[in-house]
């Protein structure tokens, strides 16, 4: 059940859920946001500097805004689930919740745990310091916090601001743009295996291009392995970056932002490679 903003503990009811009152079904009518209960996590952690910029923008779309988020970094995580320990949750203020596990472990204990009574209408996850774009999209636990919620029905975005060329990320595109994409995206139709991808450019708000739809992209080169010495003299390995942050694919997100856009970019659930499937029925037939 959604617990009291007082730092009171009690248990939570493990179920399905019980929807929003007067809440519309998303697939047909949308999202009311001023009626909105609203999830917010991240992948980066509980005291993220992103998370905090969301949770306040947030709260300009909607009164009922909830954090869950994970109580360390949980960058790469991917869609993974805590299985072999168990989860500690800590309330840690009003509406505000840490869970010692992934991104996809604090979209469950949201779901079945902290909001059992009324589920979220909404879940929003980042903001991602650094971009997730192309190959991103598979290793990032800010997107999968976004998978698992498509999974339980509920509509996500994933937002995430790139680094300048000093490796830092700043938030003021976000701050300006993030809050009339919401509003822009909640009354489309949203199917139950639909998630939309949010990628911020490194540029100041007045120097960005626009705001386009786009594809998935995919990287010129890959990460790298590194190997290199202690100071005691044995070996270790460092898995790197991506060397390149370009594609030739002109209506990618990578492209979209390498010009300075706001990339948006409509994911789902189902990985079927629906072009082969014709061939390997006539190799199996």
């Amino acid at each position: 059940m959604a617990k009291s903003g007082k730092g009171k503990s009690g248990p939570g009811k493990s179920s399905p859920g019980k929807s929003s009152p007067g809440k519309s079904d998303p697939g047909k009518h949308g999202i009311d946001l001023k009626r909105a209960r609203i999830l917010v996590t991240n992948d980066d952690g509980i005291n993220a500097p992103g998370l905090k910029v969301l949770v306040k923008l947030a709260k300009t779309l909607s009164e009922d805004v909830w954090v869950v988020a994970p109580e360390s970094e949980q960058s790469a995580t991917s869609h993974s689930l805590t299985l072999r320990r168990p989860l500690r949750e800590r309330q840690l203020g009003t509406k505000r919740f840490s869970v010692d596990g992934t991104p996809t472990d604090c979209v469950l204990v949201a779901h079945h745990r902290i909001l059992a009574d009324r589920l979220p209408d909404l879940v929003l996850s980042g903001i991602n310091d650094g971009g997730n774009l192309a190959e991103d999209v598979t290793y990032s636990g800010t997107i999968a916090a976004t998978m698992e919620a498509a999974l339980l029905g509920i509509p996500a975005i994933a937002f995430s601001q790139q680094r300048g060329q000093d490796g830092i990320a700043r938030w003021k595109v976000p701050e300006t743009f993030l809050p009339d994409i919401v509003r822009r995206l909640a009354p489309m139709r949203w199917t139950k295996d639909l998630l939309v991808n949010v990628n911020f450019p490194a540029v100041a708000p007045e120097d960005v291009t626009g705001i386009e739809i786009c594809r998935q992209g995919r990287r010129d080169e890959g990460t790298t392995v590194s190997e290199t010495f202690d100071p005691s003299g044995r070996r270790y390995l460092w898995i790197g970056g991506y060397q390149l942050d370009t594609s030739s694919e002109r209506d990618s997100d990578l492209a979209v932002t390498a010009k300075g856009g706001i990339s948006i970019t409509p994911l789902h659930l189902d990985l079927t490679h629906r072009a082969s499937m014709k061939s390997l029925r006539e190799l199996f037939g």
